[in-house]
């Protein structure tokens, strides 16, 4: 099948992170630095992406690479890897074991294959487009959940949510509905993809951090678009759900000035 050798690629790609990531996790020694725009990176951050990277050259020298640390490199349009060395640095540098490497490749700017690994949850999702989407060998599907006020919502931050102007909105939508937890990251949308959690909303985010998650929350039956509504990992947002639900979520997150 198309894609199956790429997505081999991508788990052994994981295998090599996930050792990295775990060497320096909950280290003593581990330095930790902020970036520009006052985000955490951490020298595992960096050592994971440049080895990747590495690996991709040597694999597929025509591709091309966009990563969160080191930006994109090739001139390949047609097929792009977008890599997140550690999402959820945050959580990795102060010793939480919520964090994952993100792995992607995008053909002709659609999200193709994905992985997401997160080796202190000894969690692993992946999938390729056309064939389904697993945990671990394990086939995941989205919730049944129809109706808001049955629903388990996840998130990032609420502050992220004020930034955009969406904070009475958003706190609104968790008044509706059943449960609301910030697992944040990328669990919350691999948290849709296996039916444990019914939605996942981030108001900004980059491309890295969605690439992979697009394919598999789709297909594990899930819809994942941007908070306008186009199903698109690079909106600079995220809405993912087990589909029942999607545009009542959008219709309860959008601006007053959308809503006029």
């Amino acid at each position: 099948m198309p894609f199956e050798d790429d997505l081999q690629l991508a788990l052994e790609l994981a295998d090599v992170a996930d050792a990295l990531s775990m060497a320096s996790f909950r280290s003593g020694s581990l330095r930790v630095d902020t970036k520009p725009d006052m985000t955490l990176v951490t020298e595992a951050d960096r050592a994971v992406e440049t080895v990747l990277r590495e690996r991709i050259a040597a694999a597929r020298p025509g591709d091309a690479t966009m990563g969160e640390e080191y930006g994109r490199s090739g001139e390949n349009v047609s097929r792009c890897w977008y890599l997140d060395p550690i999402d959820g640095t945050s959580n990795y540098a102060r010793g939480v074991p919520v964090f994952a490497t993100l792995i992607a490749l995008a053909v002709d700017g659609a999200s193709t294959v994905g992985v997401c690994s997160a080796p202190a949850l000894r969690a692993r999702w992946y999938a390729v487009r056309g064939l389904g989407a697993f945990e671990r060998g394990r086939p995941i599907r989205v919730s049944g959940v129809r109706g808001i006020a049955d629903a388990h919502v996840s998130y990032d931050d609420v502050r992220g949510f004020e930034k955009a102007g969406r904070g009475e909105q958003f706190v609104e939508l968790t008044r509706r509905c059943w449960r609301s937890r910030g697992f944040g990251d990328f669990w919350s949308h691999a948290m849709v993809a296996e039916g444990a959690v019914d939605v996942a909303v981030e108001p900004e985010v980059n491309p890295w951090d969605l690439a992979p998650l697009q394919v598999i929350v789709e297909e594990a039956g899930g819809r994942f678009t941007d908070l306008a509504g186009a199903a698109r990992f690079d909106g600079g947002s995220a809405v993912s759900s087990n589909g029942l639900l999607h545009e009542a979520v959008l219709d309860a997150l959008r601006t007053a000035k959308t809503a006029e």
